[in-house]
């Protein structure tokens, strides 16, 4: 039997591997001819294609493209466009494949156990899909895995591990071995729903006190490791939301909203949601906010916590020394005066809003591209002082700021993210932190080897 299964695995890898490298070559070399031979590209139907091969790739590559969809003026329109529908409307796999999951997961009773269960998936991602179903008079959804994932996940890292390989021998700006390490652990948390229903438990419990908010609830007796149920939560996505064309006042508070949403528990918890993207949220009744997919959280040390914080005060202070302190907080080693001073350069764009008491949108300055040009050149300025090694908790967190502040960007919010900070981090203590995460960890059933990691 064991023999048998990793057979199975073995040809799924292969399969993957020959999906991955014919997909992004074929691409490549459209785009090589663009670019070489002056072969014109027809971008809007390249970028159509471009997304139905992710689409149908699914996993961690079509991740990659939500990530890309949620940042203002980072891809050309038509591109920005298409991979915005891989939020939440990627091509799902047929009712076949949704029997054959059910009933390997619940039994082959497993209809009954529903009073409705829609054929058709509500939405579907990189590693599931979503159907709407009722259970005991109530409206539930139900997240399905897709087959042979496992070997899509380590099919796409090994592919991921070249290109970052590749990528270093012609770019020295940023070593990868960390940032690999740490997509691999969090990719493959998420394909285990016994995890995020605790996941989910831990939000509810943090997030407890926060009136804005709303979480689903998973149904642990109609879960398993590849399903999960919970109850459903109404709500309307961003851009749909944005096109009623809401007054100022509205799209602040949901602004308020989403950011105390994901930072009351990284500052009182440790933790963040990493996984910002349009897909996984919604606006709720009286623009609360719908918190969803809590496949891919980070637990954070509380002295990286502390270092967030304290780098904060070394930008507002002008405090050199504290910087040093903080970055070293957050698992940099051995930077010099002159890498501190180019990662400050970045460190300023994304804390400039916080060191400004005023009213004033997230970002004052051209735009979009503005943070581009910005990323470019701190870029170009480590590449020329022979890179730096981020350490792996810096990679969620980055990804948490840069999407939210593409968020706030969209909702052309103006809000005082000064004073917000200040009302989350004004008491901060490692220790009081420390103790309410253990406390929370433990609450849910986690392991406790998360703690201190």
């Amino acid at each position: 039997m064991a023999e048998s299964e990793e057979r199975s695995s073995i040809g799924g890898r292969l399969r993957r591997y020959a999906q991955v490298t014919s997909t992004m070559s074929g691409l490549a070399a459209r785009l090589a001819g663009e670019r070489y031979l002056g072969i014109e590209l027809d971008r809007g139907k390249h970028a159509n294609q471009l997304r139905e091969a992710l689409g149908s790739l699914k996993g961690p590559l079509m991740k990659v493209a939500q990530i890309l969809s949620t940042i203002p003026d980072a891809l050309p329109k038509e591109y920005a466009e298409e991979l915005a529908a891989l939020q939440a409307d990627a091509p799902s796999m047929g009712w076949l494949f949704v029997k054959r999951r059910m009933r390997s997961e619940l039994g082959d009773g497993w209809e009954d156990k529903f009073e409705s269960f829609d054929k058709k998936a509500c939405s579907a991602a990189s590693l599931g899909q979503v159907h709407q179903a009722r259970y005991n008079n109530e409206k539930v959804a139900v997240k399905l895995q897709y087959p042979d994932m496992d070997s899509a996940i380590n099919a796409d890292l090994n592919q991921l591990k070249l290109v970052f390989s590749l990528y270093e021998r012609i770019d020295s700006a940023i070593s990868t071995k960390d940032i690999h390490s740490e997509l691999s652990d969090r990719l493959k948390e998420e394909l285990d729903y016994h995890r995020e229903a605790l996941n989910m438990q831990l939000y509810r419990l943090m997030l407890a006190g926060e009136n804005e908010v709303v979480l689903p609830e998973p149904i642990k007796e109609l879960s398993t490791s590849r399903i999960l149920t919970m109850r459903w939560v109404e709500g309307q996505k961003l851009m749909k939301y944005l096109e009623a064309e809401p007054s100022q006042e509205d799209r602040n508070k949901v602004a308020v909203n989403m950011f105390r949403t994901w930072y009351v528990p990284f500052y009182y918890y440790g933790v963040i949601h990493g996984d910002p993207h349009l897909g996984n949220y919604s606006i709720g009744e009286n623009l609360k906010i719908n918190l969803m997919d809590f496949g891919s959280i980070r637990v954070f040390r509380p002295e990286f916590v502390g270092g967030v914080i304290d780098l904060y005060r070394a930008l507002r202070d002008g405090d050199n020394e504290l910087a040093v302190h903080a970055y070293s907080q957050w698992g940099f080693d051995g930077l010099d005066k002159e890498a501190i001073e180019i990662l400050n350069i970045w460190a300023g764009f994304i804390y400039g809003p916080l060191l400004e008491d005023r009213i004033r949108p997230i970002q004052e300055l051209r735009g979009g591209n503005y943070g581009r040009e910005l990323a470019g050149k701190v870029h170009e300025e480590l590449k020329r002082i022979g890179g730096i090694k981020p350490p792996r908790e810096f990679v969620l967190m980055d990804r948490a700021a840069v999407g939210l502040g593409s968020v706030f960007m969209h909702l052309k919010a103006e809000v005082n993210w000064h004073q917000l900070f200040h009302g989350m981090i004004d008491d901060f203590t490692l220790e009081a932190l420390q103790t309410r995460q253990k406390n929370a960890i433990r609450q849910v059933g986690l392991p406790e080897t998360l703690l201190g990691v």
